[in-house]
């Protein structure tokens, strides 16, 4: 058996992904299958994308979804169950925006995350953590008129991940946005402010470009809090331009 990589290791791969191109002065963009993420290789795909005959009929079977189809109860993941879940309370607020700054409405937004001890309420999540018999860690809302979102639940706490050796996640949200069909989905993950795992995490480094890797950290808003209810966190996602919210699969 091959001994895993240690954190020094994972390290200097980083540090070898974040390196300027030669000649160009800035951080070149990440392959897909960013060697210091193992799993990556697994799930690079080595084939050219196959095109769709009729891409305008996958769209017309696409979903439509209103009020009858979200409640104000989805958006709030602490209660989805009889008892209140352990954990900081928390409430994360933005808005879905377009390159220009303009509001994106009637969008599906969806999250799903661990619990407070950082454990997901998944059969395929085996790590030694206390599982929450009141918090299932899912949720989903409908943006306004004005492009807002926002989800009261708690903070996620970090995760091994077996990566490498004594590999940890920083805490985070995933957030997905539908588009107009299911065609259109983006995923991508929210992470909190000053978490001292961000240097040692080869997902968040994945992301080359310190700026795009900054718009993936909330930012901590006392106006959000709740009072004697939960704290305010605020995070904008853009669909794309230069000031773009950085998905997962990736820009060309």
């Amino acid at each position: 058996m091959s001994t895993p990589p240690t954190q020094t290791d994972i390290d200097a791969e980083i540090a070898a992904a974040h390196a300027p191109v030669a000649g160009s002065g800035a951080p070149h963009h990440p392959p897909r299958d960013f060697p210091p993420y193992r799993s990556s290789a697994l799930r690079f795909p080595r084939q050219r994308p196959v095109p769709l005959s009729d891409p305008e009929a996958v769209e017309l079977t696409g979903p439509v979804f209103g009020v009858t189809d979200v409640t104000a109860l989805d958006s709030d993941l602490t209660r989805h169950h009889q008892g209140a879940p352990l954990g900081e309370r928390i409430t994360v607020s933005g808005r879905v925006l377009d390159r220009l700054g303009r509001p994106v409405r009637g969008q599906l937004v969806e999250v799903w995350q661990a619990n407070a001890s950082g454990r997901y309420a998944h059969q395929l999540d085996q790590h030694p953590a206390p599982l929450d018999p009141d918090f299932t860690g899912f949720g989903r809302c409908l943006t306004d008129d004005e492009g807002r979102y926002a989800f009261t639940t708690v903070k996620p706490g970090a995760y091994p991940w077996r990566n490498h050796t004594n590999a940890w996640r920083p805490a985070h949200i995933h957030f997905s946005v539908f588009g107009e069909a299911f065609a259109q989905r983006l995923v991508t993950q929210m992470y909190f402010p000053g978490d001292p795992l961000f240097p040692y995490d080869p997902i968040l480094q994945s992301v080359t470009d310190q700026a795009a890797r900054d718009r993936l950290v909330a930012t901590w808003d006392h106006t959000l809090t709740v009072p004697e209810w939960s704290l305010g966190y605020r995070w904008d996602i853009v669909l794309d331009g230069p000031a773009a919210t950085w998905f997962e699969e990736g820009r060309e």
